[in-house]
Parts: C-alpha cells; structure tokens; sequence
C-alpha cells in the first residue's frame, strides 16, 4: 500500500474510529462553471465498526504547501466518490 494510501487510511480511521479496509482507487477531476475545481484520486475505504456508515471516502487537497486530508462517509446524499468531492468542496466553501 503506497504511503498516500497508509495516511489516507489513518485519517479515516481517526474520524471514524474504527478500523478501515481500502477497497478501490477513484482518479476524479471535478469541475464547476467549466473551471477545475479538484483533480485526484479518491480512496474508498470500508468500514468495520461504525455505527453509521460502512464505507468512507478519502482524499487531500493542498492548502499552500500542506496537504489537507479530508474524509467522506458513504451517507445520503453520498453514494459515490464524486458527490464525497462535491460535498467536501461545497462544504468548504460554506466556512
């Protein structure tokens, strides 16, 4: 498991509290008013033993020169990769 992969998987299990299973890699490039907004990849994780979810999205994107890890349970309106982007940035752009 590539070093991207093994931080991804900790920041999930950190929010999660459980442990965390990597399932799939999702390349995405997510794009608003015609202007790319994301590009990356996504990682699928599932979950064993939260309550709520069993799969979680993971991903980062740069804040300057820090990578910002962010994580996405697999709960409506979630139900893939790209809406766990669509949210994380709508979310982002609310604070």
């Amino acid at each position: 498991m590539s070093e991207r992969i093994e931080r991804l998987k900790a920041a999930v299990e950190a929010a999660c509290g459980c442990t965390a299973t990597h399932s799939e890699s999702h390349p995405l490039t997510e794009t608003f008013n015609g202007e790319v907004v994301w590009e990356g990849v996504v990682e699928s994780f599932d979950l064993d033993g939260d309550p709520k979810a069993k799969r979680c999205y993971a991903f980062y994107f740069m804040e300057g020169n820090e990578p910002v890890f962010q994580t996405v349970l697999e709960l409506p309106p979630v139900d893939s990769p790209a809406k766990a982007v669509r949210v994380a940035i709508a979310s982002k752009a609310r604070k």
